[in-house]
């Protein structure tokens, strides 16, 4: 049971999945915020009976699973209908990460959480320990998401302006690693921090 949780975030194309990795690698349960997203929603779960009540049958499949593209237009063409998505899901998957998280049988554990700064922070987050920032500069950033995606430079632009701002996410920050692409570096970094968790999760 890890009553000690590190609240892991970052921007798009920070580097949050190579350091989940290398938390992992240690032996550390990671609860990823995209897969409790998903699971939240899955065919059959009262997540989705709440979006089928509220957006209507036209958000499922044939199937009885959700129909993403559809919902994406709904909620992309309408602030409020967004909110009311969120305010479905958002709840869900705070309590699922919570879920996996205490039932961890790693010294402490990692909740992946890409938006928390977007998501409320601290304040809908009260049982995080820690909140470790994975930070890279703008340009790294932008560079990354061209290669990584394919994206055009405008595109990189908009996606990298659409999230919290970097000042936003670093002031929820006890911890910082900067990820600007020096493999032994990051590795090294991991390391010392979970030294350090696993040193603060057992006082």
């Amino acid at each position: 049971m890890s009553l000690f949780v590190v609240g892991l975030t970052g921007g798009v194309a920070a580097g949050k999945s190579e350091v989940s990795r290398r938390f992992e690698s240690l032996g550390i349960t990671v609860a990823d915020a995209d897969i409790a997203a998903r699971e939240v929603v899955a065919a059959g779960s009262p997540g989705l009976k709440q979006i089928v009540r509220h957006f209507g049958d036209g958000v499922l499949l044939a199937d009885g699973s959700l129909d993403r593209a559809a919902l994406r237009e709904r909620i992309f063409a309408s602030a409020e209908e967004r909110q009311a998505l969120e305010a479905i899901t958002h709840p869900a998957i705070r309590q699922r990460l919570r879920e996996v998280c205490e039932a961890a049988t790693s010294p402490y554990a990692i909740a992946a959480i890409p938006l928390l700064a977007e998501a409320g922070g601290r304040k809908k987050y009260p049982w995080l320990s820690r909140i470790l920032v994975v930070d890279a500069p703008v340009a790294v950033q932008h560079a990354r998401l061209m290669l990584r995606d394919g994206v055009t430079g405008e595109l990189a632009d908009r996606m990298i302006a659409a999230q919290s701002s970097r000042e936003d996410r670093l002031a929820l920050a006890d911890d910082v690693v900067v990820n600007d692409g020096e493999p032994e570096a990051l590795a090294a970094e991991v390391k010392r921090l979970d030294a350090t968790y696993r040193y603060l999760a057992a006082l």
